[in-house]
């Protein structure tokens, strides 16, 4: 088989993957081992859902603006077959009423935020950013922890649209979650101001 000619993976094939060892996506036909998370990408994984949930993970109107479902590293399956795996995510309760649940989750996220490795980057700023415009998905965060930055993207028809980028030292209101003043520098372990 030539390099360019990749055999297809199957979701089949995904699930035979034992659950406590399948750390994968599979990603237009290709079954995509996930990087093994530094101290960095934890960090500023557990930082996004300390400025998210607290105020969204609950029923609009009940103490903040709520409105919001938040898991971490839940696998979903878009409608075009691709199983993907968010470092986290988030479904609007209006759209969603109840909590999306089973393995794998089968309603796609209005939000997904991932942390970049070092190793395998271009599988969420390049493949990954393609599925998920393909799915629809409303609103897609990439966190930098090798240059403490964030991006928040919105997706339009042409592809998604960089409507903020923020480095460590600011503080930004970004989308969907505009409510909240987040200090950048707190996903990468500052101390909030």
């Amino acid at each position: 088989m030539s390099e360019t000619a990749k055999r297809t993976a199957t979701l089949d094939e995904f699930f035979a993957i034992p659950g406590e060892g399948r750390f994968h996506e599979l990603l237009a036909g290709e079954l995509v081992e996930k990087a093994t998370p530094s101290g960095e990408h934890g960090g500023a994984q557990a930082g996004i859902v300390g400025a998210v949930l607290p105020r969204y993970q609950r029923r609009a109107g009940i103490g903040g603006p709520g409105g919001w479902w938040i898991a971490t590293e839940v696998e979903v399956l878009l409608d075009d077959g691709d199983l993907v795996r968010p470092d986290v995510l988030g479904w609007r309760r209006d759209r969603v009423p109840e909590r999306p649940s089973g393995t794998p989750v089968r309603s796609r996220p209005d939000w997904v935020c991932e942390v970049i490795s070092a190793s395998n980057a271009n599988v969420d700023t390049v493949k990954k950013l393609r599925l998920y415009h393909r799915a629809r998905v409303p609103h897609y965060w990439i966190v930098d922890p090798r240059d403490a930055t964030l991006t928040v993207m919105r997706w339009s028809d042409a592809g998604f649209t960089t409507v903020l980028r923020a480095e460590r030292g600011e503080t930004v209101r970004p989308e969907p979650f505009e409510e909240i003043g987040l200090a950048v520098g707190t996903l990468f372990g500052d101390d909030p101001a």
